[in-house]
């Protein structure tokens, strides 16, 4: 029972964890205009992402400009696995968990390297300063999203399979005493 609970638990933090991997990869709010210096500009405001560059006007019109290249991935039908057999359904789940933290990771480590990149660019004196950007919302969703990823996935990969036996449980047995033994005291 206690298995059960870890496992939906576990399910999901790394459903949470995906649900904000997707929604950081598809907005475009990842570095935006940062607003230090002598050149304030507060008529606009520009963000990056990774698909597009858009500006945002101070009379709330916004314009986006798509990258050249956009990756159309195909969907997959809904498969049903496992059965009613716990082992295969709780193998299922673990495999599950260490996708999970692999991707947790990958994810963590991509808005990582972003989010140095803009430090990086924003401390380099050889970029004018009207171009600098600071971090923005999606940098800290990908981060919390890679965090319930992990975490979850971690949660998932503690459910170890367990013995197929259908015997149950067995006490010890108990091996009578050797003549020849001493007790001590």
């Amino acid at each position: 029972m206690a298995n059960s609970g870890l496992q939906l638990l576990g399910f999901s933090m790394a459903l949470m964890g995906w649900v904000g991997l997707v929604a950081c990869t598809a907005i475009p709010q990842w570095q935006m205009s940062s607003y230090a210096g002598d050149n304030i500009i507060t008529a606009q405001a520009m963000y990056k992402g990774l698909w597009m560059d858009c500006v945002t006007q101070s009379t709330g019109m916004m314009s986006c400009k798509m990258y050249d290249s956009v990756l159309a991935l195909p969907g997959m039908k809904c498969t049903r696995c496992g059965g009613d057999d716990k082992v295969k359904k709780a193998r299922i789940a673990m495999t599950g968990g260490i996708i999970f933290i692999v991707a947790g990771l990958a994810a963590l480590i991509a808005c990582s390297w972003y989010g140095h990149k803009i430090v990086t660019d924003f401390y380099n004196p050889l970029v004018p300063m009207n171009i600098k950007y600071e971090f923005g919302p999606a940098i800290f969703i990908g981060w919390a999203g890679s965090a319930l990823a992990l975490l979850g996935g971690a949660l998932l990969s503690c459910s170890c399979p367990g013995n197929d036996s259908k015997a149950g449980y067995r006490a010890p047995r108990s091996y009578p005493k050797p003549n020849s033994a001493k007790e001590y005291v």
